[in-house]
């Protein structure tokens, strides 16, 4: 049967983490008991597939949507080329204490696990408490013996780079770099899709459980990009109405914050799907066959052949597609 392409909108997986909180019930989510940490918003991995709620698709899984529909919604380049699934995922983080200090292999490290992609992501800072920050690389000269060391003397903070972070400041972090978002942060996270984390250190916490959290210190020395991993990260406070500022861009996905104030006209291609997360404000998403109320929180996929469509309104938009 076909379908023509419209803008879809997923029920998202709500995953409770040790680190959550209740922040992502601003945006109007609907969040399950505990402390929520993560929204998927959209997802295609065994840990999290999130199913469309509007049109005629409602009810269909991603996955479902992928094997019915393939390139045709998600576009020439819009597949993993290692296991076929959709390429990306798509979350809201509600970081209401420390995440664990962690990184991420590259597709190439040989300890993944079957089928599993390495982790390249984005992050943007949708909001952030008065002297919020975060850990985002090693210290100058850190080599993998001081980290070794630092790691075995409890002493690792000391080899580790905090930054403090604001409300639209964007980080890029590529795969082998070491990182941590803290408490007082609620972020749009862009990444591969992979839920492949490899923690360095865990402030000696239970977790939901009660039991301390596995560490992974062999994985994660080996995948540390200890010369750099090509981690940047800006200001995007100046990004002027009717622009697209571009924010992050890798060979995973190309990343622009765009501030509409009135009508901006766009237009899909077929090498990629869009996605879209309404970073702030409210306004509407129009297309050839009906239109779409967009509010703070809200993320969207555009399929490749939808063509052109039109967002109106006062909205902060991050627009994602594979390049």
């Amino acid at each position: 049967m076909s379908v023509r392409p419209y803008p879809l909108q997923f029920k998202p997986e709500m995953k409770e983490r040790i680190w959550g909180g209740r922040a992502l019930e601003r945006f109007g989510l609907q969040l399950p008991e505990g402390s929520i940490g993560e929204g998927w918003m959209i997802g295609d991995h065994p840990n999290g597939t999130t199913r469309v709620i509007n049109g005629e698709l409602a009810g269909k899984g991603l996955d479902e949507i992928r094997q019915a529909y393939g390139r045709e919604f998600f576009g020439s380049r819009g597949f993993s080329e290692k296991n076929g699934r959709f390429p990306l995922l798509i979350k809201l983080l509600d970081c209401n204490d420390d995440l664990s200090v962690q990184v991420h292999p590259n597709d190439q490290y040989g300890g993944l696990p079957e089928g599993e992609l390495g982790k390249t992501e984005m992050w943007y800072i949708l909001d952030a408490k008065p002297g919020a920050k975060i850990i985002y690389g090693l210290k100058d000269g850190v080599t993998r013996e001081h980290l070794e060391s630092a790691v075995q003397e409890g002493r690792i903070m000391d080899c580790l780079q905090e930054v403090p972070v604001e409300a639209g400041d964007a980080f890029y972090i590529p795969a082998g770099t070491v990182h941590a978002l803290c408490a007082g942060v609620v972020v749009a996270e862009i990444q591969q899709n992979s839920d492949t984390t490899y923690r360095l250190y865990d402030y000696n916490r239970p977790g939901l459980d009660g039991k301390l959290r596995e560490l992974h210190i062999e994985d994660s020395l080996n995948v540390i990009a200890y010369e750099g991993s090509g981690a940047a990260r800006m200001k995007t406070d100046n990004t002027a109405p009717g622009s697209w500022l571009t924010i992050a861009e890798s060979p995973y996905f190309l990343v622009q914050k765009g501030v509409i104030e009135g009508v901006s006209q766009l237009a899909t291609s077929p090498e990629s799907f869009v996605v879209l997360v309404i970073a702030g404000g409210s306004g509407k998403l129009s297309w050839s066959d009906g239109e779409l109320a967009l509010n703070a929180g809200e993320c969207f996929l555009l399929p490749a052949n939808l063509g052109s469509y039109e967002l109106a309104g006062s909205l902060t938009v991050i627009r994602s597609v594979v390049p």
